[in-house]
């Protein structure tokens, strides 16, 4: 999982995702906006074929919160 997150981050973002772990902070760490995170969100829902709410990408901080919200859903 965590790999596919990766190439997902490295095609909306075009960031270098080799030291990319559940710990990395999308914001700080990653320098991701709100746009290069909806644009994450949308890339996720559908690779995963889930759906966020609101409630869920608010609460998207690090890359194993992500992680999180797939493996409960």
């Amino acid at each position: 999982m965590l790999d596919k997150l990766k190439n997902i981050l490295n095609e909306q973002m075009e960031i270098d995702t080799s030291n990319i772990t559940p710990e990395t902070r999308l914001i700080e760490d990653l320098k991701a906006d709100s746009i290069d995170l909806m644009q994450m969100v949308m890339a996720v829902e559908i690779e995963f074929d889930v759906i966020f709410e609101d409630s869920d990408i608010k609460k998207l901080k690090t890359v194993g919160d992500v992680m999180s919200f797939l493996e409960n859903y």
